[in-house]
This record gives structure tokens, C-alpha cells and sequence, in this order.
């Protein structure tokens, strides 16, 4: 299938990536809209995690007010350098990961960042449930483990749902932001204030 200009700016639209890596997209995956996303959001991940070792020393605080005050947001996004900070796309990721965080009120940034007495606990209650629900003990780790996964995608803000596309997590929005900029990019922490909460 012979890949036109008008594929390809659909989907650097749709993706936001790069018009080389659109048309080296649509050539490998022969025309089909949907298997190109799927290859640059591969190919973004790819990027990511190279530069996932690299520091980010700059970077921006942003907020979010929501429901006229109800809810308020302060996030902290890292980048490698000032001007990246400045871009449209880091702006927006400030933007979006914040609405996100009022919307989902997750507890933690990453699952490495939860206290071990807290997985601990969760766990031993998890085992408790499925216990006295009359399972095997064979079964119990899995359902266990199920579970905790599960908990994960709920208070840790990186595993959870992008509530504006259920088919990406915040990593993979954060990945792909990453594959477009070119730099290591790093949600550091977060405060969600709410009225009477």
C-alpha cells in the first residue's frame, strides 16, 4: 500500500510523533492507522527507557484548581533542561497528569514510593478475604497477587487509567511525552488538597 502525506499527518495528529517516525510507522505496519499507533507507542517506550537513567534537574511546579475551588493540585514535573520545560507538550503533560490527579486522588507517585508496612498490611487483608472465602492456599497467592496489582492501578499515579483515554496509563502518557521531546522526563511529587477532606 503506497503511504500518503495525508496518512501520515493523521497520524503525527492522532500521536504527536515525529513526521519520519509517522511515515516509518505506516510503512511497517502497511497503512493500518491502528497498528502504526501501536508500533510508535512500542517505539516510544523503547526511547523512554534509554533515557530513563539521565538527570532532570529542571523542570516546572504546576497547580490546578477544580469544581470552583473544591479541589486543588500542585505537581512537580522534572525535565533535563529549561527550555523543554517550556514546551507546549511538557506544558500539557503538566496540565493533564494534574486534572488526573484531582480527578483519581491517587496516594502515590510509584509503587516503589509505598511504605512497606502499608503493602504489608494490604496484603495480609487481601489473604484474610480470600481466605475465609474458602479457597485453596494454592490458589490464595494468585488471587492475592491479583489483587494487589489491582490496588497498584488505584493509589499509584503512574499505574492508573488516563481518565481522558482508557487505553493509556499516566506511564505511557509520560513515555510517549518523553519519545516526542527527546528527554528524560520524571513526575517527582504531588499534593491534592480537597474541602473538608
Amino acid at each position: 500500500m503506497e503511504i500518503n502525506a495525508l496518512m501520515v499527518k493523521d497520524l503525527r495528529e492522532k500521536t504527536g510523533a515525529g513526521m519520519m517516525d509517522c511515515k516509518k510507522a505506516l510503512v511497517e505496519s502497511k497503512g493500518n492507522i491502528d497498528d502504526a499507533v501501536d508500533y510508535l507507542r512500542k517505539k516510544g517506550l523503547s526511547k523512554a527507557s534509554k533515557k530513563a537513567g539521565r538527570a532532570v534537574k529542571e523542570g516546572l511546579v504546576g497547580s490546578y484548581i477544580h469544581q470552583g475551588g473544591k479541589i486543588g493540585v500542585l505537581l512537580e514535573i522534572n525535565c533535563e533542561t529549561d527550555f523543554v520545560a517550556k514546551t507546549e507538550d511538557f506544558q500539557n503533560l503538566l496540565k493533564d497528569v494534574s486534572m488526573q490527579i484531582a480527578a483519581t486522588d491517587p496516594s502515590y507517585v510509584k509503587r516503589d514510593d509505598i511504605p512497606e508496612d502499608v503493602l504489608s498490611k494490604e496484603k495480609e487483608l487481601y489473604r484474610a478475604q480470600v481466605m475465609e472465602s474458602g479457597k485453596p492456599e494454592h490458589i490464595a497467592d494468585k488471587i492475592v497477587e491479583g489483587k494487589m496489582e489491582k490496588y497498584f492501578g488505584e493509589i499509584c499515579l503512574l499505574e492508573q487509567t488516563f481518565v481522558k483515554d482508557p487505553n493509556v496509563s499516566i506511564q505511557d502518557l509520560v513515555n510517549s511525552c518523553i519519545a516526542r521531546l527527546g528527554e528524560n522526563l520524571v513526575i517527582r511529587r504531588f499534593a491534592r488538597f480537597e474541602i473538608g477532606k
